[in-house]
């Protein structure tokens, strides 16, 4: 049972190929939340499970977060993928596509690895796609309460849900304390990503991560897509972002339609075999 585990910008995530596993079908959610635990498992911020067979594109992904639930898409997992699909020879230099819940993207390996850019596809901000509860309308600016305070927030999607609250200071503590009522927020049927946002200038912004199933995070490559969005869509920032945050910086380029390709490094970490042994205690 051999993982591969890699990091970006600090979010580390565990790429376990189903090859290597061929008596699982997919990891359970007992399975994932033991392998991803940081005491009773390896640990990681998440599960990559693939490549997998596709015939609409050249390779497939299902992406697990660390509490065994699955999600749509993320930006660190897709650049460490790529990392590892480039490592064991399945993908060289050029350009190749992977498939995921949140729709396919295309991504190039650079920097024999250390740099991968993705083209993540286009941002929508509309309630019906991201989704949020209520009227179909564009989530710009509006009100939700967390802990007894209020924020504006804005919502967006990129294949996965994003809710973005710009201020003018952010801190982890911040995150940390309001992420988990935002996520969980009757507003959001399928649970949301939670950003705080501050503008530097026009091309640079700073984000805390509250992440869906996985917590605060030091990084997200959507978190960043998506809130460099938000910002570009209120005028904030042009079409070259970087974003900053605490495990470091994403590039992020947006088209006038909203597409966006992000472009980061990816760190690899280690690779080892998991006993079977640890599955005999419940995380």
């Amino acid at each position: 049972m051999r993982f591969h585990k890699y990091h970006a910008l600090g979010n580390d995530y565990l790429v376990l190929n189903p090859s290597d596993f061929p008596f699982w079908k997919v990891p359970t959610m007992e399975q994932i939340r033991v392998i991803c635990h940081r005491h009773y498992g390896v640990g990681s911020d998440g599960i990559l499970w693939g490549p997998l067979p596709t015939k609409r594109a050249s390779f497939a992904l299902r992406i697990f977060n660390p509490d065994g639930s699955e999600a749509e898409k993320s930006g660190n997992g897709l650049r460490i993928f790529s990392r590892f699909l480039f490592d064991q020879g399945f993908a060289g230099a050029s350009a190749f596509t992977i498939q995921t819940l949140g729709g396919i993207v295309q991504s190039v390996v650079k920097e024999s690895g250390r740099l991968i850019s993705v083209a993540m596809g286009q941002v929508s901000f509309h309630s019906e796609k991201i989704p949020v509860a209520g009227p179909p309308r564009e989530v710009i600016n509006e009100k939700i309460t967390a802990h007894g305070r209020e924020f504006t927030y804005c919502a967006a999607t990129i294949g996965n849900p994003h809710c973005t609250i710009l201020l003018p200071e952010i801190s982890p503590n911040l995150a940390r304390t309001y992420g988990p009522d935002l996520e969980a927020d009757p507003l959001f049927p399928h649970r949301t990503n939670v950003q705080f946002m501050r503008v530097i200038d026009r091309a640079n912004i700073q984000i805390e991560i509250w992440e869906r199933g996985a917590g605060y995070t030091l990084a997200s490559g959507s978190s960043s897509c998506a809130t460099a969005a938000v910002a570009h869509k209120l005028g904030l920032v042009d079409n070259r972002v970087t974003v900053h945050m605490p495990g470091g910086q994403i590039a992020i380029e947006i088209s006038p339609d909203f597409y966006v390709q992000m472009t980061g490094p990816v760190t690899k970490v280690s690779e080892g075999t998991l006993h079977a042994e640890i599955f005999s205690v419940k995380a």
